[in-house]
C-alpha cells in the first residue's frame, strides 16, 4: 500500500559513477527507520543528469534492496511521451510497484495535452501510474477536472501534488474517489494535506531524519494531529532549509554528515554554500538527527 512517509531519494554519486554500496545501505538504513516507501529517480535523485542505464541500474538496486518490504515507486518522468513510456517499461520490468509520471515539462501542453500523455503511458504499460502535478517546474498545472478523467484510466492510481494547495484534497476526493492515492510533494504543508484527507507524501526531508518523518506521517494517518504537530515543529526549518540551495545539494550534505554518502552532486546542480551547511546542521540537530 503506498501511503505515510514515501521517500524521494537521492542518487549517491562517487568517482563519477553511481556509488551502489552507499545507495543499497542507504535504502537499508531507510525502510530500518520506519520509512512507508521509496522513489528513487525522482527530482531529487537528480534523474535528468542520469544516463539511460544509470536510470534502470538506481532502480533495479532499489527493488534488490528493498526486497518487497516496502513498495518502490520508480520515476518514469518526461517532456517526451514516448521516453515516458520507455522509463515506464523499464520500471515495470525491474519489479517497481508503480511509476511516478510527471506532467511534460518545458512543453507547455494544454489539459488535453496532458491527459493524452498519460493516457499513452497507460495504454502502453501495464503499471500503476502515480500523475505528479509541480507547476513551480513544469510551468502547466493539471486541473481538477482533468485529474478526475485521469483516475478513470485503469492504471492511474493517485497522484503527487506539489502546488500547495491542500484545499484540492477535498476537490480531488470529490472527483476521483476516496480511493484515490493523493500525496503531497511538499513537506511544509503535508500536515494541512493529510488533514484534508491525504495519505502521505513524498518527501525530501525523509532522506535526512527517516525515523521522525515516518512518526509524523504515522501521527497524520491516526488522525493524531495534535502530536503531528508538535513534530511537525521540530522538522519545520529541515523542511525549508533544504531547499536554501537547490535540491539535493543541501540534502546530499546532511547526509554527508551522517557519514552515509558523499556530498557529491551534478551539473548544473553545484555544492551548497556554507551558510546553508550552517542552517542544515543546525535544523538536524533541531530535527533531533544526530550529527
Amino acid at each position: 500500500m503506498i501511503y505515510g512517509s514515501m521517500t524521494a531519494l537521492v542518487t549517491p554519486f562517487k568517482d563519477g559513477g553511481i556509488d551502489e554500496t552507499a545507495f543499497q545501505d542507504f535504502v537499508e538504513w531507510q525502510i530500518n527507520s520506519g520509512t512507508h516507501g521509496l522513489v528513487p529517480c525522482g527530482t531529487t535523485g537528480e534523474s535528468s543528469t542520469l544516463t539511460d542505464s544509470e536510470h534502470q541500474r538506481v532502480i533495479a538496486l532499489c527493488v534488490e534492496a528493498a526486497a518487497g518490504r516496502v513498495p518502490v515507486v520508480a520515476g518514469a518522468g518526461s517532456n517526451e511521451t514516448t521516453v515516458s513510456i520507455k522509463y515506464a517499461a523499464h520500471a515495470k520490468k525491474l519489479g517497481a510497484d508503480a511509476a511516478l509520471v510527471v506532467t511534460p515539462y518545458y512543453n507547455k501542453p494544454n489539459q488535453e495535452g496532458i491527459y493524452q500523455h498519460f493516457k499513452a503511458i497507460a495504454d502502453a504499460v501495464d503499471i500503476p501510474i502515480v500523475v505528479y502535478n509541480i507547476p513551480g517546474r513544469s510551468v502547466v498545472d493539471i486541473t481538477n477536472d482533468t485529474m478526475g478523467r485521469l483516475a478513470k484510466l485503469p492504471t492511474v492510481i493517485g497522484c503527487k501534488d506539489a502546488t500547495g494547495d491542500v484545499s484540492r484534497v477535498s476537490g480531488l476526493i470529490d472527483r476521483c474517489g476516496e480511493d484515490f492515492i493523493q500525496l503531497s510533494g511538499d513537506d511544509g504543508t503535508s500536515m494541512g494535506h493529510a488533514a484534508h484527507g491525504g495519505r502521505g507524501a513524498i518527501s525530501v526531508g525523509s532522506n535526512i531524519a527517516p525515523a521522525q518523518y515516518a512518526a509524523f506521517h504515522n501521527a497524520c494517518q491516526a488522525g493524531e494531529f495534535t502530536h503531528a504537530r508538535d513534530v511537525h515543529m521540530t522538522l519545520d526549518r529541515l523542511h525549508k532549509d533544504l531547499f536554501l540551495d537547490p535540491s539535493p545539494a543541501p540534502a546530499k550534505y546532511g547526509l554527508s554528515l551522517l557519514g552515509k554518502m558523499e556530498p557529491t552532486v551534478r551539473l548544473p546542480i553545484t555544492p551548497c554554500s556554507e551558510t546553508t551547511k550552517d542552517a542544515v546542521k543546525a535544523a538536524m540537530t533541531r530535527a533531533g538527527v544526530k550529527v
